[in-house]
This record gives structure tokens, C-alpha cells and sequence, in this order.
């Protein structure tokens, strides 16, 4: 047990810099740029899902809550909506980019992810114009009024800050990833010694058509422990790229958490959710088995 935890804890330990500095750009992308990118995604509906897609790919789950915020006030469409969410990259693009050998990953992944959003989000918003053509519109719209000033974590990105403050919420935000990924980092090697390595594949059913599913089930946790279990399960082997894909689809961080608080169509929010599960799972399924 002792050596599980040492393993863990050097294999935790050298992702901090890499995490730090990611947190740190981040951080700094959320305080220069949030307002802009809040007020493009209301100003352009035709390319909403575009640029939902586009912004859903920077890792972190701020434009999620951001998104969903602009939904639930009818500012943005489903589609548009949609969009975020399957392409919002949360804590798996850190994660990956935290262990250089595998940061290759990060291109594929995001790609994917790019065209999933893309392509459903504006299947959606054309479904739904046919669909209620001829009927009357209802509206629910508020006006909005700093969004862009929470951040990823719900921490104040309004107003200056001082230079300790530029640090403090990515050595947070650090830490709270490192100690995470060590206890999964532990509960995988730990799985893999008492299983055994050619086990862990049917414990984990990686060659089931069910794995997809699952994985995007385990991704609606709308927390950020969600996508950095899927990210470390996939680069320790343990689930394939369709069923990581499924997963980090459907996790949209936070953002569905204020989904849930702010929308004031349960039913509709239901139907988000559904979709998002479903449209996770079949893209998933889909390149799961096509290529694994």
C-alpha cells in the first residue's frame, strides 16, 4: 500500500508546474477576455453554435456556466447551448497537457470534440426552427447583468486585483486538481495491481458497446472530478478514446449545475440533458467502434 501511495504521489507531483502555469493562463484569459466573449455569443445567433463550440474548447467550465446563464434567459439557443456543453473541455485538456507524452492527445481530442459541438449544435437549432414554424414564440428573457464576472469556480473576476490575487485562484484551482487526480491516480494503480492488467480491461468493459453510455453517464456529474477520472482512465488504458470521447462530451462542469438553478423550464432542462447524454453516447459509440 505504501508504494501505491509513493507511485501516486510522483506521478501527481510532476503535473503541478505544468498545472500551475495552465491555471495561470486560464485565469488570465477569464479576466481579459470573459465580457468579449460573453457579448459575442449573445450578438450572433446565427453562429452561435460556432462559437459555442469554439469557446466550449477552452479548459475550463466558465463559458459552460456562462452559457447556461445566457440559456436559461433565452439569450442564446438549445443549439448554441448544446454546443458548449459537448465541447467544453473542463479539466481534461490540463490534465493531459500536465504529462508532455501525451499532450499529442490534446489535438485529436479537441478536434473531436470541436465537430461534435458544431455539427449537433446546428442539427438542433434546424430541427427546432422546422419544427415550430407557425407557432407563436415564448420568451423568457431577463436582462443579464455581469455574468462574465464569475469565474470558473464561481470566484470575482470583477474589478483590479492585486498580484497576489493572480496567483490565488490557480494555485486553488492546483491544488484541489492534484489532490484529485493523486486519490484516482491511487484508486487505478491500486485496481490494476489487485486485478491485473489483463483483467482491467473486462472489469472496465472496454470492449463493451456499453462503455460509452457509462462513461457519459459518469461525465453528467457536474463536477469537475468527472472529467479527470475519464481523462485518467483513459490514459491509463482503461477506457478507449470513443468511450473517453462520450464521457468529456457530456461533462460540462458546472454549467449544468447552473443549468438546473436558473432555468425556470424543469422539463426543458430535462430535455438538455437528455440530449446531451444522447448525442455523447452515440458520437461515442460511433468512433468506439470505428476505431477504438
Amino acid at each position: 500500500m505504501r508504494e501505491l501511495f509513493l507511485d501516486a504521489l510522483a506521478d501527481s507531483v510532476e503535473m503541478i508546474p505544468f498545472l500551475l502555469v495552465i491555471y495561470f493562463l486560464v485565469e488570465l484569459f477569464e479576466r481579459r477576455f470573459g465580457a468579449t466573449i460573453e457579448g459575442s455569443l449573445q450578438r450572433t445567433a446565427k453562429a452561435g453554435p460556432a462559437l459555442g463550440a469554439a469557446f466550449g474548447c477552452v479548459p475550463q467550465c466558465g463559458f459552460s456556466v456562462v452559457a447556461s446563464a445566457l440559456y436559461a434567459r433565452r439569450l442564446i439557443t438549445k443549439g448554441t447551448l448544446l454546443a458548449v456543453f459537448l465541447a467544453t473541455s473542463d479539466e481534461a485538456i490540463p490534465v493531459i497537457l500536465a504529462q508532455p507524452d501525451k499532450a499529442k492527445l490534446v489535438t485529436n481530442i479537441l478536434a473531436t470534440k470541436l465537430i461534435i459541438g458544431l455539427v449537433s449544435g446546428y442539427a438542433i437549432d434546424l430541427v427546432i426552427g422546422m419544427l415550430s414554424r407557425g407557432k407563436p414564440k415564448r420568451g423568457h428573457q431577463v436582462p443579464v447583468h455581469d455574468l462574465h464576472e464569475a469565474g470558473c469556480c464561481k470566484h470575482d473576476l470583477a474589478g483590479r486585483i492585486g498580484k497576489w490575487q493572480w496567483l490565488k485562484h490557480p494555485l486553488i484551482h492546483t491544488a484541489k486538481i492534484f489532490f484529485f487526480i493523486m486519490a484516482v491516480t491511487l484508486a487505478i494503480n491500486g485496481l490494476i495491481l489487485f486485478v491485473g492488467e489483463k483483467n482491467i480491461g473486462q472489469v472496465l468493459l472496454k470492449q463493451s458497446l456499453f462503455q460509452p453510455f457509462l462513461a457519459a453517464l459518469i461525465g453528467l456529474i457536474p463536477n469537475c472530478a468527472a472529467s479527470v477520472a475519464i481523462t485518467e482512465l483513459f490514459l491509463k488504458g482503461g477506457l478507449s478514446y470513443g468511450s473517453a470521447i462520450a464521457g468529456l462530451c457530456s461533462s460540462a462542469g458546472l454549467g449544468i449545475l447552473v443549468l438546473l438553478k436558473e432555468n425556470y423550464d424543469i422539463r426543458d432542462t430535462i430535455r438538455v440533458l437528455l440530449l446531451l447524454v444522447g448525442i455523447s453516447t452515440v458520437a461515442g459509440t460511433l468512433i468506439h467502434v470505428l476505431y477504438g
